[in-house]
């Protein structure tokens, strides 16, 4: 059995070929995906988040909106950029969404990607400590986030106040009770799957990870998951942790599936994301419902992982993506055990 929710990255361009032309659609749009993908009994509802794109961007008025709309599905994002954020604000706005879902947030962090601009996080007003690279900065953030969560008072209270105080030290409020236990980390490298598994955090793995050993992508992020597990067993945590992966999987059903994803098999790819990282880049999956299953069942990754993101193409409307979605769900996961 898996979980399978899908990811969006919340694109929207006012072209006429698009039917999510401006941010008022692309959050409007995410919301009805949403409740769709919990009427056809999918388990997450995902976003991504992108500073100075025209895409999704503040994700806790979203996943607030989401969680009052629904009541069953997990709402979540993969992935915040950490390098971006204040931890006791956003702990703010989490516990916030959190409280209005249920419960039910299952928070994506990360470094962060390639950005649309140069040191985006300066604009946001932080910069990394003198000797700290940025992406040091993403992960002290995270710590202090996770820290806060805890729900443990640590501010000294005013004698004075303007409203009356609980005793003892004080902390961010609201604070939702459980959210720490549901953090994942977005990790592109098995470094950074084991120091997510020593914090404690659950691991999300997309569709772009550092090429280490030059094997099949599939095959090089199951061994980071297995590295993942392996430091979680080392750590001593108490509760079994989770391990997402992202994938573009499309049963090509009719001639609309076949028109736009029916190109023949896709490849890994292998590029720079940086001048110094060589990276990796997974391949999607789009073929007629059986050879389909055939292909996912050699994908040693999506075995490893309990919980499925779809990719979906959200520019081509709630409607189509919801039709992927139940694909997904009707065609493919009970053939290959997931359902």
């Amino acid at each position: 059995m898996k979980k399978i929710g899908f990811l969006s990255f919340g694109h929207w361009t006012p072209s006429p070929q698009s039917g999510t032309r401006s941010a008022s659609d692309a959050l409007l749009q995410s919301i009805d995906l949403a409740v769709a993908a919990e009427e056809l009994g999918a388990d997450g509802a995902y976003v991504r988040v992108h500073h100075f794109a025209r895409q999704l961007a503040a994700p806790f008025p979203l996943l607030a909106a989401m969680g009052a709309k629904t009541s069953r599905i997990e709402l979540g994002t993969a992935v915040i950029d950490m390098r971006y954020e204040n931890p006791l604000y956003m702990a703010e706005d989490a516990g916030a969404a959190d409280l209005i879902a249920g419960g039910r947030l299952q928070l994506g962090l990360s470094r962060g990607s390639p950005e649309q601009v140069i040191d985006g996080w300066r604009h946001f007003g932080y910069a990394p400590a003198e000797g700290e690279t940025d992406a040091e900065m993403g992960r002290r953030h995270t710590e202090v986030f996770l820290e806060v969560l805890k729900g443990q008072g640590f501010a000294r209270p005013n004698p004075r106040p303007m409203f009356p105080n609980p005793p003892g030290l004080l902390r961010p409020e609201p604070h939702s009770e459980g959210l720490r236990e549901r953090i994942w980390w977005g990790s592109g490298s098995n470094a950074t799957a084991v120091w997510a598994a020593k914090q404690g955090m659950n691991l999300q793995s997309s569709t772009l990870k550092d090429d280490e050993t030059g094997e099949p992508f599939h095959v090089q992020q199951a061994k980071q998951i297995r590295a993942y597990h392996a430091a979680w067993k080392e750590a001593g945590h108490e509760r079994t942790p989770r391990v997402s992966v992202s994938r573009s999987i499309f049963p090509l059903l009719d001639d609309r599936d076949r028109m736009y994803f029916g190109r023949g098999k896709e490849e890994d790819s292998v590029g720079f994301i940086d001048e110094r990282t060589r990276a990796i880049f997974g391949r999607g999956y789009a073929a007629e419902p059986e050879a389909l299953v055939e292909e996912l069942r050699r994908d040693e990754a999506i075995a490893e992982a309990d919980t499925l993101l779809l990719t979906i193409p959200n520019q081509l409307g709630v409607d189509y993506c919801a039709h992927v979605i139940e694909g997904v769900l009707k065609h493919v996961a009970p053939a290959l055990g997931w359902r």
